[in-house]
């Protein structure tokens, strides 16, 4: 099947815009920088959340919804946290037909929203943990723009939690990394991730330790694809979170916070898709397989496949647009992924059978029209693991152990290195950045976060980025 997209070998970038536009996911909003998410783009975004949202519960926390905008004190409150967010931050200083006398800030994140509600809803140890979520969109205004990967606004989850000790926040963090985010990743988006600790420099605004989830793409570039941050007591101090503990004195709460944006829905073109346009894992896919009716006389029959697969649990489309060319119909349906294709025309209601089409291998196969549902079913279940066993084949054949600055060099122009996290940890990192290649993660020799840089045998995993 010819492609209407620029190959990914030509030209990576513009493989990724053709994708985002052929695949009718998402334009270029009227504002500079700002996205229109399309249906389908919605759709994915929507999976994605379920699945997240589902893990954030099962972790105790619950979601609330905190204002769009904020004082501009409230960022002045926390100085480091001001310093990384001012070069991005849009303000408002005119509102209802006359000047405001404080600006207002449009949220580019909201850690000093949630800590002003939490110095009121904290009081004593019995309080905490305070385990908060928000589903919201937020501002931070991008020079470079790119749609899903970096927009001036767009759409994530942000947790924000309070804790009585530094121990349970620093496990809370971790869990949200390891059992929400990772857990996520690896088994509903088909994407393997290094899990670990960023340096200083790549450090969230006023943590003091952040975490990240950071995934390879095709072009063998990084996407960090989620953060999970311990906080300290930093904005507990700024925002006075304090509580009575078991003894009747009083101390500052721990915090944290985490989250993941839109920036996966890019992650999972780069990550799995090919020439023909993306490739959706089964369990995240909103629709698992499309019945394409061929002809008219083939409706009926679609009809009947889908119903079946339906009430089987699976998520299935029939498409009954005939009046379309048939092959315009299956381009549309490879650029948008769906993981299955069930065609059905009029040879093959004469023969018995239909054709099984499997978007993540490329195969054609015809099938007895009793056993459409096996078929399909088991399509499924492989696309989903061959979609992982593909991205964690790319990860370790793009990764190459080195043990010098000037390797990592080498190795960072076309994917990834590792190497003794000491060589980073300082003018090393500079002498990288300076190549365009960062420091992604710093991780412990068996892919655990370690709780410190000064941990012996640490590596880092360094390349170029998104």
């Amino acid at each position: 099947m010819a492609s209407v997209l620029t190959p990914q070998a030509t030209d990576f970038p513009r493989w990724y815009q053709d994708v985002v536009a052929k695949a009718e996911l998402a334009e270029n909003g009227p504002v500079r920088g700002t996205q229109v998410i399309r249906p389908w783009g919605t759709a994915i975004w929507e999976a994605m959340q379920a699945g997240v949202d589902t893990r954030i519960k099962a972790a105790g926390a619950m979601n609330v919804n905190l204002p769009l905008f904020l004082p501009e004190s409230y960022l002045h409150r926390e100085a480091e946290h001001v310093e990384g967010f001012a070069p991005e931050v849009a303000v408002v200083t005119y509102a209802g037909g006359k000047q405001l006398e404080e600006p207002v800030v449009v949220r580019p994140t909201s850690e000093t929203l949630f800590g002003e509600c939490m110095a009121r809803w904290v009081q004593s140890y019995r309080d905490l943990p305070m385990l908060l979520n928000q589903w919201c969109n937020v501002v931070r205004w991008e020079m470079r723009t790119r749609l899903f990967l970096r927009s001036s606004e767009f759409l994530w989850q942000e947790g924000h939690t309070a804790h009585a000790t530094v121990q349970d926040a620093s496990a809370f963090a971790r869990q949200i990394l390891y059992d929400v985010y990772r857990d996520f990743m690896v088994t509903e988006l088909a994407m393997p991730v290094v899990v670990g600790r960023k340096t200083g420099a790549e450090r969230f605004p006023g943590a003091v330790n952040t975490m990240a989830c950071e995934a390879m793409m095709v072009d063998g570039k990084a996407l960090q694809m989620g953060t999970s941050h311990e906080l300290g007591q930093n904005f507990a101090r700024a925002f006075e979170i304090d509580f009575s503990d078991a003894a009747g004195q009083r101390s500052f709460a721990w915090t944290t916070s985490w989250g993941v944006s839109t920036r996966m829905v890019g992650g999972l073109i780069m990550c799995h898709g090919d020439d023909a346009g993306l490739r959706l894992p089964p369990r995240l896919a909103p629709t698992q397989v499309v019945v394409v009716a061929v002809k008219d006389e083939a409706l009926e029959e679609s009809r009947r496949i889908a119903e079946a697969l339906r009430a089987a649990g699976t998520r299935v489309t029939v498409d009954t647009r005939t009046d379309t060319a048939f092959g315009r119909r299956a381009v549309d349906w490879e650029l948008k992924g769906v993981p299955v294709r069930v065609e059905l025309g009029p040879r093959d209601l004469a023969g018995g059978v239909a054709t099984l089409v499997r978007r993540i291998e490329g195969t054609r196969d015809q099938v007895p029209l009793d056993g459409v549902g096996a078929a399909v079913e088991a399509a499924l279940i492989e696309g989903q693991q061959r979609l992982y066993d593909e991205a964690l084949d790319r990860l370790r054949r793009g990764t190459a152990e080195v043990s010098s600055i000037a390797e990592a060099l080498e190795a960072g122009a076309t994917g990834w290195a590792t190497l003794p996290a000491p060589l980073v940890l300082g003018e090393g990192e500079q002498t990288l950045a300076a190549s365009g290649i960062t420091v992604r993660t710093i991780t412990r020799p068996d892919g655990s976060v370690p709780d410190s840089e000064d941990e012996p045998d640490l590596l880092a995993y360094v390349g170029r980025s998104y």
